[in-house]
């Protein structure tokens, strides 16, 4: 990505009681701004006073002020943010620029506590660093969703094929059912017509024929509404049976779960409490580097700030003072504090030094195992979480199948009543019918019976028929379906793919983008023996917590050349100061572009590049020019003059 000029407008900012600044308006262009000015002239008050128009937190209130404001115009569009004093502490409120600027901070506010760029020198997981806008907690909630509608679907698909697979069966039972029928009431026809010429021949007692009929009747409606009693109880009592199974399972299932309290909170505010602490140490670990780092440079005497600040003025002291001097760049055995103006064996601030270090490595030991402490609360989180879930899903299910199996045992009962009532009144009919049978008409009324079972048959048949044509319609209904859920399926089955690759991409993106524009980069500044900085990305099985998982690492490897031309591997903490923020100036590049931060943010700010020479910061401040429409750089003026005169410069803060 480069910046483009879509959208550019001049810039008006104006600010009060911000870091140094009393009161201050400044406008400046599209393109590279460089404030340019000696220390202490509000250029880093300045910065954050975009910062803080921008969305920031990391602005700072003067010292003596109760209340500060700051309001930055792009076009038409203007954005406002008072700080003020409360407490003791700052508050903030306003209409920024940005709703959430964890991005901006990260990876485009690049003043000298920047954490990106601040990540190599502190030796931080760079991984963890590029990875930390990036709510892997919502992306995994959203997985699990999605996946339990993919098994929703995929159990409704599989219903279908079920289906599917029964319809031949089905269209074979129609089929035979249609010829059974067909066939019945051929023979009932039959049957009738034999009837009817038997009854041509009997004249008599009609009566006694019309009451038989009747019985004969009655008989054959009460036989199949049995019939259909009992389809009923076998129907219950195999539902009974699989509602029991079902329960006796869960029932165990229940009984395998842990007891154990389902309140996370404590956990919760243990995990946040150590969260605090981690950001505890992580200041503690930058304010220790900086002192570290400057410790190092005056006792190798390059610090020209320093020197001059020693440098004589005139008067009675010179000698006195050029004396101190010549100690602080030349003598190897004392050097005058620079704290405080006395003179001190240079072995003092060594093991001072040393005892820092020590110190720096300790609390990032005990970051390192907060870290661990922090994984495993979360894990233990999930799972109490988990646990407590499927608890309440199988008690809620065993209530159901409870109330479902008292409605059916009821239900059974009368169904069971129902049968032994038909039972008897059909006894009774039978008694009836046979008291009605002459023997001079047994030949008819066994006519009437036998028409009588068969129209019962017949009737039975055409049910049955019924059911099976009702049941294959009710699959190509369902059918029907199956295209539209397939489609959603697949659907989710895409929504999943990205959500699982979106992690991996922004990684291969963050390493990707930086191992590009770190080579491209030190082939510009050309550092000598200084071959090649890279990133490499592996998989590796680590352990949170109690159990092993496997996660990206982000391995940082320094290449260096002999005179000779012989490649070798250094180690990070070979770097110079110079290459050190150089490293770090990129991988906040890399962010950046990796996360589209110039999607929302235009700007990029720089401070604090004192380390780096005056040509490489021209180059350096070319180079970012690309990447966003606003670049706002502090600089010394002999830094300054290296850069193209064409860039615009503000003096006067």
């Amino acid at each position: 990505m480069e910046a483009t000029q879509r959208d550019q407008h001049q810039i008006e900012l104006s600010a009060s009681n911000i870091g140094g600044i009393d009161q201050t308006d400044v406008t400046f262009s599209p393109g590279v701004t460089i404030l340019t000015g000696r220390n202490a002239t509000n250029r880093t008050s300045f910065l954050q006073a975009i910062m803080a128009a921008l969305g920031s937190d990391q602005a700072t209130l003067k010292g003596d002020a109760e209340e500060g404001s700051v309001e930055l115009t792009i076009g038409e569009r203007t954005y406002t943010r008072t700080l003020a004093r409360t407490n003791g502490s700052i508050t903030t409120k306003g209409d920024p620029y940005l709703d959430d600027a964890e991005l901006a901070d990260l990876f485009a506010l690049l003043l000298e506590s920047n954490e990106a760029r601040r990540a190599v020198a502190l030796d931080d997981d760079l991984r963890d660093l590029i990875m930390q806008p990036v709510d892997t907690e919502t992306i995994d909630a959203e997985i699990k969703q999605l996946e339990t509608e993919k098994q929703h679907l995929d159990n409704e698909l599989e219903t279908l094929e079920s289906l599917n697979q029964q319809r031949p069966s089905l269209e074979q039972q129609r089929t035979r059912l249609e010829t059974e029928v067909e066939e019945k009431r051929a023979e009932l026809e039959a049957k009738e017509t034999e009837l009817e010429e038997t009854d041509a021949n009997v004249s008599e007692k009609r009566d006694e024929k019309a009451e038989l009929d009747e019985k004969l009747d009655e008989l054959r409606q009460t036989r199949s509404t049995l019939e259909d009693t009992r389809y009923k109880i076998s129907s219950e009592e195999d539902s009974i049976e699989a509602l029991q199974d079902e329960l006796s399972e869960l029932e165990t299932k229940q009984n395998e779960l842990p007891d154990e309290p389902s309140n996370t909170g404590e956990i919760s505010q243990k995990i946040q409490s150590l969260r605090e602490r981690k950001q505890q140490l992580s200041s503690t670990m930058t304010e220790l580097q900086t002192i570290i780092q400057f410790n190092e440079e005056m006792l190798e005497g390059t610090s020209p700030d320093v020197r001059d600040a020693l440098q004589p003025t005139g008067g009675s002291d010179s000698t006195s003072t050029d004396s101190i001097t010549d100690q602080l760049v030349a003598d190897t055995e004392t050097v005058v504090c620079w704290t405080c103006g006395s003179e001190v064996d240079k072995e003092e601030i060594e093991a001072t030094l040393e005892r820092l270090r020590t110190l720096r490595q300790e609390t990032l030991d005990e970051r390192s195992d907060l870290n661990s402490k922090i994984n495993e609360l979360e894990d233990k989180k999930s799972a109490r979480e988990n646990r407590q879930r499927e608890r309440e899903r199988v008690e809620q299910r065993i209530t159901q199948l409870e109330t479902e199996l008292d409605d059916r045992e009821t239900r059974l009962e009368e169904l069971r009543a129902e049968r032994s009532d038909l039972t008897e009144e059909i006894e009774t009919l039978e008694e009836e019918v046979d008291s009605l049978e002459e023997e001079d008409y047994s030949e008819v009324l066994d006519l009437h019976k036998e028409a009588n079972q068969l129209e019962f048959e017949l009737e039975r048949l055409e049910s049955d028929l019924e059911d099976v044509e009702t049941e294959l319609q009710d699959i190509e209904t369902r059918l029907d379906e199956r295209e539209q859920l397939e489609a959603q399926r697949a659907e989710i089955q895409e929504e999943l793919a990205d959500l699982r690759t979106r992690i991996e991409q922004i990684e291969q993106n963050a390493v990707t983008e930086f191992n590009e524009h770190m080579e491209t980069v030190l082939d510009l500044l050309d550092y000598a023996n200084l071959e090649r900085i890279w990133i490499e990305r592996t998989k590796q099985d680590v352990r949170e917590g109690r159990r092993k998982v496997t996660k990206s690492v982000f391995t940082l490897h320094v290449i260096r050349s002999t005179e000779s031309g012989t490649a070798y591997e250094d180690t990070v903490d070979h770097l110079s100061e110079s290459e050190r923020e150089v490293t770090g100036l990129v991988f906040a590049l890399a962010g950046y572009l990796a996360h589209e931060v110039y999607e929302d943010v235009p700007f990029i700010l720089l401070d604090s590049l004192e380390a780096i020479d005056s040509d490489r910061i021209a180059t350096l401040v070319d180079y970012f020019s690309e990447y966003a429409d606003y670049l706002v750089t502090a600089l010394l003026p002999e830094d300054a003059s290296a850069l193209d005169e064409k860039y615009e410069r503000v003096t006067e803060i």
